[in-house]
C-alpha cells in the first residue's frame, strides 16, 4: 500500500531586518510563530522592538491556514512544525531562536524535540507540553465564524453584532475579526481562514504526542505563562523539565495573551534569554 505525503505549503512572512548593520548584534535571527487564528500581523509591534533592541532581524510567520499563507485540508502539528522547517531552510536561517504563542508555542515545542531543523533556543508562550482538550469557547468561535460567513455581512459592525451573542469579550471579538476581510468584488465581508478546516482540526491541536523521557530538547527553553490563564498549570512544570531539561518558566500576571497584555516585560524577559550565554 502506498504511503501518500502531504507537502509542505510556503509560509506568508514579514522580514525585519537587522536596524543597525555596523552595531554589535545578536548573531540569530528570530522567527515567531502566532496562535489560532492569529497571524503575523499580531506580532508588528513587538517584532519590531526585538528587532530593535537585540539588533537582529526578526520574521513573523502566518502559520497554514491562517493570514496570507496557503490553504490546506491537514492542519496538526506535524504538519505546521514542517511548514516552519521548511521555511527556516529557504531562508538559510543559521541555528534561529524561535518564539510561539499558544498554538504556535505547541509548533515550536515540536519543531524542538523531533529536531527538524537546528535551532538556538526556543520561547514558549503559555502553552504546556501536554495533551489537553481545547476550551469549548474555540467551537463557540467557529459555529459564529461559520454564521457571520453565511449571513453575507456588508459592515464589520454586523459581523461583530453576531460574535458577540456568543463572545461577550470585546478584545476576543476583535481578535478574530481580523481574519474578516472584504470582498474582492466590495460585496460584503467574508472569512480569509478556512473556517470548516480549523474547526474540524480542533481535536488535533490539542494533541502532543511525544513521550516524557524519551523524547527531549537539551538547546536552551523559556516558558512564559500567564499566571490567570491556566494555560500551564502548576502540575505540568515537572513535565516540562522532562521534555525540556535546560527549561526557565517565568510567570506575568496576564490572561492567555501575554505579551499583548505586558508587551515591556515579555520583552523584557525575551531579550534577556535571547542575550545569555
Amino acid at each position: 500500500m502506498s504511503t501518500t505525503i502531504t507537502p509542505t505549503v510556503a509560509l506568508s512572512f514579514n522580514d525585519i531586518p537587522k536596524p543597525s548593520p555596523s552595531k554589535p548584534s545578536l548573531s540569530q535571527p528570530i522567527v515567531i510563530m502566532h496562535g489560532l487564528f492569529g497571524s503575523k500581523q499580531n506580532w508588528k509591534a513587538l517584532s519590531k522592538a526585538l528587532a530593535t533592541r537585540l539588533n537582529t532581524q526578526v520574521f513573523t510567520t502566518d502559520l497554514r491556514n491562517h493570514g496570507e499563507s496557503e490553504h490546506s485540508k491537514d492542519h496538526d502539528y506535524p504538519h505546521m512544525a514542517g511548514d516552519v522547517a521548511r521555511f527556516i531552510n529557504e531562508q538559510s536561517l543559521e541555528k534561529p531562536i524561535v518564539i510561539g504563542h499558544s498554538m504556535g508555542g505547541k509548533v515550536a515545542m515540536n519543531l524542538a524535540l523531533k529536531k527538524q531543523t537546528p535551532l538556538d533556543r526556543i520561547v514558549v508562550v503559555d502553552m504546556a507540553p501536554v495533551k489537553v482538550k481545547l476550551s469549548a469557547d474555540f467551537a463557540k468561535y467557529v459555529i459564529a465564524m461559520k454564521e457571520i460567513q453565511q449571513a453575507n455581512v456588508q459592515k464589520q459592525s454586523e459581523a461583530d453584532a453576531i460574535l458577540k451573542k456568543c463572545v461577550p469579550d470585546l478584545g476576543v471579538r476583535q481578535f478574530l475579526l481580523t481574519n474578516l476581510k472584504r470582498n474582492a468584488s466590495g460585496d460584503g465581508y467574508s472569512f480569509r481562514v478556512p473556517i470548516e478546516t480549523l474547526g474540524a482540526s480542533l481535536e488535533k491541536l490539542g494533541q502532543f504526542d511525544f513521550v516524557p523521557g524519551q523524547d527531549r530538547y537539551d538547546g536552551k527553553s523559556l516558558f512564559i505563562r500567564g499566571g490567570r490563564s491556566g494555560y500551564i498549570k502548576e502540575r505540568e512544570m515537572g513535565l516540562i523539565n522532562d521534555f525540556f531539561p535546560h527549561a526557565r518558566v517565568e510567570t506575568l500576571d496576564t490572561g492567555h495573551w501575554v505579551h499583548a497584555e505586558k508587551p515591556d516585560e515579555f520583552l523584557r524577559l525575551v531579550t534577556e534569554f535571547a542575550t545569555e550565554k
